[in-house]
């Protein structure tokens, strides 16, 4: 029975939260703020099963940093909803209308998700090799465990950068309110599947969504090893790009986290907040164990 919820949570969690989300959004036409309440609810799962079934037990402990985790995801979510509320103010400046807007409101989401995967994917895959990107992209990679509430920890200039790759080519096509409010409740809800401290096993599912057992790859504190998987939602991105990676038979844990060449990076959020603008000390890149690299598949 628990080999089967841990095969299919991420597939269910995913389907099950967004579909609803479209439900409501797009078939009812219910009030999108309503997706506040559901994500909590997510949220709330997520940290459920990370108490039933952790992927590592020692994640589950607070380092000191769920304050400020928490007032990472109010803020960044904050911006997020009023950025959602601009849309209809865009719209209504756009001399052209290129939406297809004649398509279901699945197939207009899917296609969001798809174009949004692609522009953030680029942007990240950038923030990794363009200097004052990685600065600000480095807030989130200061993390020292993985768990749900991380993949809001970002430094909201970078979270606006990352909207103006990949969701701003889609306003500017006429994307409608109702698909933007869902799919930055999908966006949402991915983030979670991507951080979360489950041990799921989605099996071939996981060759093909940027999950858990992918993403905590991209953590890895060795250089250049955390350069990988930076596909959003779908690995294609990462298999066109030459940077996607597993390592199945590695137990990832706090010691692999982090940034290795700045063990000391700032971990109180207005630390963080003003890190990208400080000049920071750095020392050597610790070595990759040899485990990680027996383990590797590409």
């Amino acid at each position: 029975m628990k080999r089967w919820i841990l095969r299919l949570y991420a597939p269910v969690f995913l389907l099950g939260f967004v579909g609803t989300a479209a439900w409501w959004v797009g078939q009812r036409h219910g009030d999108a703020l309503w997706l506040l309440p559901l994500l909590s609810l997510a949220a709330l799962l997520s940290f459920l099963v990370e108490q039933l079934w952790p992927y590592d037990v020692c994640f589950n402990r607070s380092h000191g940093d769920r304050g400020r985790d928490v007032l990472h995801a109010l803020v960044n979510e904050g911006a997020n909803v009023l950025s959602i509320g601009l849309v209809p103010l865009l719209a209504g400046w756009l001399p052209w209308q290129w939406w297809p807007l004649q398509w279901p409101f699945a197939a207009q989401l899917l296609l969001a998700i798809v174009g949004a995967d692609l522009g953030i994917t680029l942007m990240h895959y950038a923030s990794h090799r363009i200097g004052w990107l990685w600065r600000l992209h480095a807030v989130h990679h200061g993390v020292t465990r993985m768990y749900g509430l991380n993949g809001l920890m970002k430094h909201p200039l970078h979270q606006a950068v990352e909207a103006v790759g990949g969701v701003l080519p889609l306003l500017l096509l006429g994307m409608p309110y109702p698909v933007a409010a869902v799919l930055a409740f999908a966006i949402a809800v991915q983030l979670l599947l991507q951080h979360c401290n489950i041990a799921m096993r989605p099996g071939p599912l996981g060759r093909m969504m940027v999950w858990a057992p992918r993403h905590r790859l991209h953590h890895l504190r060795y250089g250049r090893a955390g350069d990988v998987n930076f596909g959003l939602f779908f690995t294609v991105w990462d298999r066109l790009l030459g940077t996607a990676f597993d390592a199945p038979g590695y137990r990832l844990g706090s010691r692999d986290l982090g940034i290795g060449s700045q063990p000391d990076y700032p971990r109180d959020y207005f630390g963080q907040l003003l890190a990208p603008f400080r000049d920071l000390s750095s020392g050597d890149t610790p070595p990759m164990p040899a485990a990680l690299t027996t383990a590797a598949r590409r």
